[in-house]
């Protein structure tokens, strides 16, 4: 059976020169970096050799990278700390954030008894910048704003310098995932006006399980975990060495190959929604995703003219026939509930009809993408 593996927004296949250098450091090195003997000094090079690498690439200190498990680790450090220790009282977020986000926003509101504000919406998932900053200006309260760079459902792009510049402006803290933008675009974190980011190496042809949050200099973040001194104090736990130095090098990988690796991905992008327009008609496609300044090159968010009823065995098909996507994201893809980010975009009639999302690699063909509108359309054509 034919395999097509479209769900590159959920997680991506390793580099061969990753794996590669992963089982050298499993094999050779073995020592606990937290250990001062020669075995410990050796992991431990590898680990800070990884954080400088890495703190160049996005033109900061390597004390402002702090390794964690991935994303989700990350935007809960940043978010808990602020509001347990750096006395936030308000957060200003929208409906649209990935549940790393979502869950501990709502956690922190119904433990600390934080203040949660939305930006309001505009209908293709953008949030509104002018009301943005009017809920800025309206309360003295200690403010963090949480909004992500790239959504990972339908791929809107945020204004991430207006968004810190406004944060800047009116003295709030600013923290953005960017799961789906660091290892696709150029992120200079030295000018970016933004606090704390989040970051999963396995969006970027990385480990999973490993990732790590950019804390701004200064910002006196203070740990999640606790347990131990590793990480500059602010995440306990004995480092895991070879996903760390697989990171670094995958993240080495993704910049320097990312002007050609871009503009094969975004071809392919185009390629799959001409392709799709052609062959389907009424097919739509969800947020900004098929705008290509203001959305990622990595996904689009696709409406099918299905009804309702028939909506439910789509995935299936397609997982039968050997085709890799997602309803929404992978992290809620145990839940029988829909989108929530479609749901506060779209009409109840585009609702009742399956939106699948398709994410694009370096890995990914024509070939392949021509499979899948055969498939998508044959499927459509039966009902």
């Amino acid at each position: 059976m034919k395999q097509v593996y479209l769900d590159n927004a959920a997680t991506t296949q390793l580099r061969p020169e990753v794996v590669s250098r992963m089982v050298e450091v499993l094999s050779d090195v073995h020592g606990n970096p937290s250990s001062t003997h020669s075995y410990g000094r050796s992991a431990k090079s590898l680990v800070e050799t990884a954080r400088k690498n890495i703190a160049k690439q996005l033109n900061v200190t390597a004390a402002e990278i702090i390794f964690t498990s991935g994303g989700t680790e990350a935007d809960n450090l940043a978010i808990h700390s602020c509001v347990r220790d750096l006395k936030v009282e308000r957060i200003i977020t929208t409906g649209i954030e990935h549940h790393a986000v979502v869950y501990i926003v709502d956690y922190c509101r119904d433990t600390y008894g934080v203040q949660v504000d939305h930006v309001d919406l505009k209908e293709c998932g953008t949030p509104d910048y002018y009301h943005l900053e009017k809920l800025l200006q309206e309360s003295d309260k200690k403010t963090l704003v949480s909004l992500m760079h790239i959504n990972n459902e339908i791929g809107n792009r945020l204004d991430i310098d207006r968004v810190g510049g406004l944060c800047k402006k009116y003295g709030a803290l600013f923290h953005s995932d960017c799961v789906q933008s660091i290892g696709h675009y150029e992120m200079d974190l030295s000018t970016l006006p933004v606090d704390f980011t989040a970051v999963s190496a396995h969006k970027f042809h990385g480990p999973k399980g490993v990732g790590f949050a950019f804390v701004r200099k200064g910002t006196g973040l203070k740990p999640l975990i606790l347990g131990g001194s590793q990480e500059r104090g602010i995440r306990a736990g004995t480092e895991s060495v070879h996903n760390i130095v697989g990171m670094d090098l995958a993240l080495q990988m993704a910049y320097e190959h990312l002007e050609e690796d871009r503009a094969y991905v975004k071809e392919l992008k185009e390629y799959f929604k001409n392709s799709l327009e052609a062959k389907i008609d009424g097919v739509k496609f969800n947020g900004k995703c098929s705008d290509s300044e203001n959305s990622t090159y990595t996904l689009l968010n696709v409406c099918l003219p299905c009804p309702a009823d028939k909506a439910a065995m789509l995935l299936f098909t397609l997982d039968l026939k050997g085709i890799a996507c997602s309803k929404g994201s992978a992290c809620q893809s145990g839940s029988q509930k829909g989108s929530h980010v479609l749901s506060q975009i779209l009409n109840e009639d585009d609702l009742n009809k399956p939106s699948l999302r398709f994410s694009f690699s370096i890995y990914n063909t024509k070939e392949e993408l021509d499979y899948v509108v055969d498939v998508l359309k044959e499927y459509i054509d039966s009902i």
